[in-house]
């Protein structure tokens, strides 16, 4: 096989292949092997007619298609490796000349990988910020551990205030007709948790228990459902229970139900040491992401639409096996935020893009600095991994493997170490105090 790449302007190029005689054969064994499995031919069993007779009756030119199904994709695929491109698209595939006999000749219109120009990444200086745990923070922590032990009891005579958990009916009318999906009896709202639109729950304030009233309000520009962007609404509303958070009071007994500790003193102790730790990685994460993102503004790359697509379609499907795990679904996030699949798509399109970038500059630098990964630090993340999961290490290993995602460790790996690199070189004067 002869393969040739000839670049273009900006990131395509034609990639040249021609394939020689004996796997054009090849592949017509194949698809003959294919087709007459599927012939009828009188005087012969199915998928035992000769190959003669069967080119004969239908001609070797039926055979062409299929044939060129099976030779392609493997030819394609050397070809990709000989000339050391890297596809992030699939190809636009001429066949330009396929016969019985003689090469198979094709030409693939290909967009590759950009090429990254980068600037300065080494002795990069990251802006100091206070990592310190604050006192208010300790509280804060405290005082949400609090009104998670909080019980709710049943107000009968005073009027609902933000926090309470308010259970009522409502239905919704725009210009007076109700429309589908606002109408629900016995819900759960707890007011000022933002889940419904803006206006709605402020308004529930003041309501006592049996009382009705017509909440007025307007879908925001931006809600899920399109026929009622922008427009005014009417709920009427009637309450039937409301719910307040009795709190424990902060003291030794609370500790002893919530710790180990004995003591509201030693509890916060705690609190402060594992704030502590959460800073920790805090920083550290705060330094990768600021000389990645430094080095990434310093290089010049122009970045394929396609590869921004891929990135953010791979976004939205972990964001949704995220609702997956808890119960839901892009619609039911949309009923609940108002936010719809098109917005969620418009607000990750910027980190989707800024993703590729630093991934485009972080393999640019790893190749620049020779950052290599060898057998025994997959291993070693192989076993770091199976320890983490509590199975056996060849399981691991055989997952990976079986999935093709072998290659994609050893990638991130790579990631890992450049930002490190990264890192050791970068100016930081952040500090956990």
């Amino acid at each position: 096989m002869k393969a040739s790449w000839e670049k273009l302007e900006k990131n395509e190029g034609i990639l040249t292949v021609e394939v020689d005689e004996q796997q054009v054969a090849k592949a017509l064994d194949g698809a003959f092997k294919k087709v007459v499995a599927k012939v009828n031919v009188p005087g012969f069993r199915k998928g035992k007619v000769p190959r003669q007779i069967f080119e004969a009756r239908f001609g070797v030119e039926s055979l062409y298609q299929d044939a060129i199904d099976i030779a392609l994709p493997e030819a394609y695929m050397q070809a990709v490796n000989e000339t050391g491109i890297v596809p992030i698209d699939r190809p636009e595939v001429d066949v330009e000349q396929f016969g019985k006999g003689e090469p198979m000749k094709f030409t693939a219109k290909v967009q590759v990988r950009p090429e990254v120009e980068l600037g300065e990444y080494k002795g990069l200086e990251i802006e100091e910020k206070d990592f310190s745990v604050k006192p208010e923070e300790v509280e804060a922590e405290l005082e949400a551990m609090q009104k998670r032990q909080a019980e709710l009891v049943v107000v009968e005579d005073d009027a609902a205030q933000l926090g309470d958990t308010v259970q009522f009916d409502f239905e919704g009318f725009v210009d007076g007709v109700a429309f589908e999906g606002g109408k629900a009896e016995n819900h759960s709202l707890e007011l000022g948790s933002g889940q419904f639109i803006p206006g709605f729950e402020d308004q529930m304030v003041g309501l006592k228990k049996d009382e009705e009233k017509d909440i007025e309000v307007t879908f925001p520009e931006d809600y899920h459902a399109e026929e009622l962007k922008g427009k005014k609404a009417v709920f009427n509303v009637k309450v039937h229970e409301i719910k307040r958070k009795n709190l424990p009071e902060l003291d030794d007994e609370f500790a002893k139900d919530v710790s180990e500790f004995d003591t509201l003193e030693e509890y916060k102790q705690d609190i402060e040491k594992n704030l502590a730790h959460r800073k920790e990685h805090e920083q550290e994460h705060y330094i990768q992401d600021s000389v990645v993102e430094k080095a990434a503004a310093n290089a010049k790359v122009e970045i394929p639409q396609v590869m921004i697509d891929n990135e953010l379609e791979q976004m939205v499907s972990d964001f949704e096996n995220r609702l997956r795990m808890q119960g839901m679904n892009l619609e039911m996030y949309a009923q609940f935020t108002g936010q719809g699949e098109d917005q969620l798509r418009e607000q990750m399109k910027g980190d989707a893009e800024k993703r590729v970038l630093n991934q485009l500059v972080l393999d640019a630098i790893a190749k620049a600095e020779n950052v290599e990964v060898g057998d025994e630090e997959v291993e070693a993340e192989l076993e770091k991994l199976a320890e983490q999961y509590k199975r056996p290490v060849d399981e691991i290993r055989g997952i990976f493997t079986s999935e093709g995602n072998l290659e994609s460790l050893k990638q991130d790996l790579i990631t890992r170490k450049t930002i490190k690199l990264l890192v050791e070189v970068s100016k930081s004067n952040t500090e956990v105090a």
